[in-house]
């Protein structure tokens, strides 16, 4: 097997609503083999991993996919199968696939895994094409080496329980996120001005001088004894005698810990002995070059959770224990009690595994055992941790309901005091129900960036929303979305997108906006070239200047890597016509259909439709999600559909003679006359017009109202400067020049019929056509525009891998029949000596359209050789 493309595509996407691992697969000579044809395949596979038992695959029932495989499956499939399985097994649940074949492409299948991790998937994948390869060449197979490889890989990447209890949050109140990087447990959550920052339970309201203040424990102290909040006795020490000499002041038992360290590191409590003192000294050097020693309070160990002025949570925490049967030692106990399933490594899981080192030996001898290898008596408990941390073992229950408003108020000044909007407040007591200061109880200690798996997943007890409370303080009631407006279609998405995002800026709002021209931000570019896709899409939603987003949304970048958002407010999806075709596996203009119907899919508040589209039309019932307005628009005020929607009291925006009506309801509101905008040119670019049409049901349906929305198509201005290559118009010696990046029939059609309509005189069109378009839409382009133009010069841009004059010869040969007069053809290859050769031909008063532009410097350099100041003049307009 050969795998010939893969790609991530990160959002939604033609195939699911989740990210998903794309890939083209060459089977070679595995091609028409299929499982039953290779002896003992599917015993093999399953000895291997049998858990792919449960796979239902298409007969929804367990063992679904070993019946597919003993009927005979073909490779890819299988490959589909096992990826996912691997993830699984390596703790990232997916569950949707897919393997068609190519059509057209012999041997390559299309082959589609959901992933939570890329990393991870993409070594899965790696692994499984391995492993069927070897078992379909009857080869043996260790995947026991991989796999440790590919679990290690797993929890690098992994999201740690804490995180992911307030990602959980997050996504069941809609509020979107994304982890920043995969080596970097930073997440954002929101969108634009209302985004947010979570590392663990550190939040980018935290305090960076409180978490400094939290992480050195003597200073935390002494500011809680300031403000009130008992706390023990004790002293910062840099010696063992300075350790024993405020040990001997202290007259009590002494707890010793390093200044700075984190979950429960170097810290030995009931130190009663110079030699214990010593020994705990030595310990918390380890950890930090300042060691505190102070009284020990006697009690339980207690863990209450502040998130913003509240309580969220508290838990009562307990040491690491295990309970002795009278035959097995205390290292077997602990043993089996590490094969719970709910412990792991670290943080990995809901509890962490017991470890069995020096402080834990350091205990068990305190209760009288000789190490580790002794049998304590049945029932007997035996500590393994003089801290009751879950970092090292411990576990907890759930006391939250218990706290005295005594403690709780104890416990949010001491929040406040050290300056954390998510504290962990650590209290030693007898009894956590009763007051604080009356049983001689305090706190020890004040934790930035808390573990919350214990209040989320306690031992005993009522689970309590540690993450849901953190997700609250952050955002409150809100879900964290600014507006956001996707903008699909054949033709007209970069204008419309564009008049969106100036109606929306003129209100005061700061714009983000994504065009095929760049990414900007209230005007100013912060991104240049195409940016119709994830990534562009992606600055925008996380720029903290933004208040609505509006993104040209094209077919390469839903392909690519599918969109940037898990939904949109509005979906505009303008028109569905043929272009693109025959690439990336989109070989028909349903298929091309299906690619815009991605957007359509992702409103969750409106989609704008174009009435007269018949595939934008047939969405509504195979795209639009239920409960989500659908708002029409048209050019033809009689159009059927929107006659209908209208009868039905939807909203919609048409064109009634030069006026542009929003129906709402039944009321119809002339809002201004087309002519006004100068995008319409006077009223003669219909298919600008229709842009505005989509642009103001989008904006309706955005909140904006229709005062704000004919302020900004009355000021808005198609030229060289703002949206440049469409439909600008320029004057060259007398001859309007209209430039349009056109490059698809439908575009060349409207371009034409828009210039015809500026003069009465001779219509002059060069014309070209990128070269991965297929041979036949090149020629079905040259036959078109030869019968919209008086005369025709054809020349070359973007030949995208194609030999000089190959494309032009295609477009020459659709001209041709079209041409009763061949001497109205002309082919300069040259885009510079086709422009001046198109304006030879023309007088004062006639118009030339320059199609398929790749800059506007090109008619500037074109005319600069015969008229230097009038290039000097096309510079200044479009600059």
């Amino acid at each position: 097997m050969k795998i010939t493309e893969q790609r991530y595509l990160r959002g939604p996407n033609l195939y699911a609503n989740k990210p998903v691992l794309f890939s083209i697969v060459d089977l070679q000579e595995l091609d028409d083999v299929s499982s039953k044809d290779i002896p003992g395949f599917t015993d093999q596979l399953l000895a291997l991993i049998p858990s792919l038992w449960e796979h239902r695959c298409s007969y929804g029932h367990e063992g679904g996919f070993v019946q597919r495989l003993r009927d005979g499956t073909y490779i890819a499939h299988i490959l589909e199968h096992v990826t996912l399985e691997l993830q699984v097994l390596v703790g990232n649940e997916v569950g949707f696939g897919r393997a068609r074949a190519v059509r057209g492409v012999p041997r390559h299948y299309r082959v589609v895994v959901a992933y939570k991790s890329e990393k991870v998937v993409a070594a899965a994948f790696d692994l499984a094409r391995q492993l069927v390869e070897a078992l379909a060449a009857g080869q043996p197979f260790d995947l026991a080496t991989p796999m440790a490889q590919l679990k290690k890989l797993a929890e690098r990447t992994s999201i740690g329980t804490s995180t992911g209890a307030v990602l959980d949050a997050a996504r069941k109140r809609g509020i979107p996120y994304y982890r920043i990087t995969e080596d970097a447990n930073l997440f954002q959550l929101g969108w634009g001005r209302k985004q947010k920052r979570i590392q663990a339970t550190t939040t980018g309201a935290t305090n960076f001088i409180a978490v400094n203040i939290a992480s050195d424990k003597q200073l935390t102290k002494a500011l809680l004894e300031q403000a009130g909040v008992p706390v023990p006795q004790g002293e910062c020490v840099d010696s063992v005698e300075e350790a024993l000499r405020i040990a001997r002041r202290l007259r009590v038992a002494v707890t010793v810990k390093p200044l700075d360290a984190n979950q429960g590191k170097g810290v030995t409590t009931v130190c009663s002995t110079p030699e214990e003192v010593t020994t705990a000294y030595e310990n918390a050097r380890r950890f930090s070059k300042h060691v505190i020693v102070e009284r020990y309070l006697s009690g339980r160990d207690y863990r209450v959770l502040v998130t913003g002025n509240r309580i969220a949570a508290a838990s009562w925490r307990r040491p690491p224990n295990v309970v002795g049967d009278g035959t097995r030692s205390i290292r077997e106990l602990v043993e089996i009690e590490n094969q719970n399933p709910a412990r792991g490594a670290g943080h990995t899981n809901i509890l962490t595994k017991i470890p069995l080192d020096q402080i834990a030996e350091d205990v068990v001898k305190k209760q009288g055992y000789a190490g580790f290898d002794d049998v304590p008596a049945a029932g007997v408990g035996v500590d393994l941790r003089g801290n009751a941390n879950l970092s090292t073992g411990g576990t907890a229950e759930d006391v939250t309901d218990l706290l005295p408003e005594e403690t709780r108020e104890i416990c949010i000044r001491a929040a406040r005091t050290i300056g954390l909007d998510v504290a962990g407040i650590d209290i030693i007591c007898q009894d956590i129900a009763q007051p604080l200061v009356a049983q001689g109880g305090g706190i020890i200690e004040v934790n930035a960036a808390p573990g919350i798996r214990m209040h989320q997943y306690p031992s005993r007890g009522k689970p309590r929303d540690a993450g849901g409370a953190i997700v609250e303080s952050l955002f409150g009631q809100d879900n964290g979305r600014i507006p956001v407006i996707a903008v699909t279609g054949t033709n007209g998405k970069t204008t419309t997108t564009l008049l969106a995002a100036h109606i929306a800026r003129g209100t005061g709002l700061n714009t983000g906006v994504a065009t095929t021209s760049g990414v900007y931000i209230n005007g100013k570019m912060t991104m240049e070239g195409d940016c119709t896709g994830y990534k562009s899409a992606r600055s925008l939603l996380t720029s903290p200047e933004v208040d609505i987003a509006v993104l040209e949304t094209a077919r390469g970048g839903i392909i690519k890597r599918g969109l940037a958002f898990d939904r949109c407010d509005v979906s505009i999806v303008l028109n569905v016509t043929d272009d693109h075709l025959g690439m990336d596996g989109i070989d028909s203009i349903e298929d091309l259909a299906r690619v815009k119907g991605v957007v359509a899919h992702a409103a969750s508040k409106a989609v704008v439709l174009n009435a007269e589209d018949d595939r934008c039309v047939a969405m509504v019932e195979k795209e639009v999600r239920e409960g989500v307005e659908v708002l029409f628009f048209s050019l033809d005020p009689d159009n059927p559909v929107l006659l209908r929607h209208l009868e039905r009291g939807g909203r919609a925006a048409y064109l009634q003679d030069s006026f542009l009506v929003f129906a709402d309801g039944g009321r119809h509101h002339a809002l201004l006359d087309v002519r006004t905008m100068p995008v319409s040119l006077n009223g003669l670019a219909r298919y600008n017009t229709a842009n505005a049409l989509a642009a103001t049901c989008a904006m309706f349906a955005t909140g904006f109202d229709a005062a704000q929305i004919v302020a900004g198509l009355r000021s808005f201005v198609s030229d060289g400067k703002s949206n440049p290559l469409r439909s600008n118009v320029f004057d060259v010696n007398g001859v309007t020049v209209i430039v349009d990046y056109a490059h698809n029939l439908a575009a060349y059609a409207a371009l034409a019929e828009t210039a015809r309509a500026m003069t009465a005189g001779q219509l002059v069109g060069i014309v070209a056509v990128p070269g991965d378009r297929r041979d036949q839409d090149i020629v079905t382009i040259g036959k078109a525009c030869a019968a919209c133009f008086d005369q025709m010069i054809v020349y070359e841009t973007e030949n995208r891998g194609r030999a000089d004059g190959v494309v032009a010869d295609l477009i020459m040969q659709g001209a041709r029949q079209s041409l009763i007069n061949h001497e109205q053809l002309h082919c300069r290859l040259d885009v510079h000596e086709a422009i001046r050769h198109g304006l030879s031909m023309c007088a004062p008063g006639d118009v030339l359209v320059f199609g398929c532009g790749s800059s506007l410097s090109e008619l500037i350099e074109a005319v600069r050789p015969q008229s230097p100041e009038v290039a000097e003049r096309l510079t200044v307009e479009t600059t």
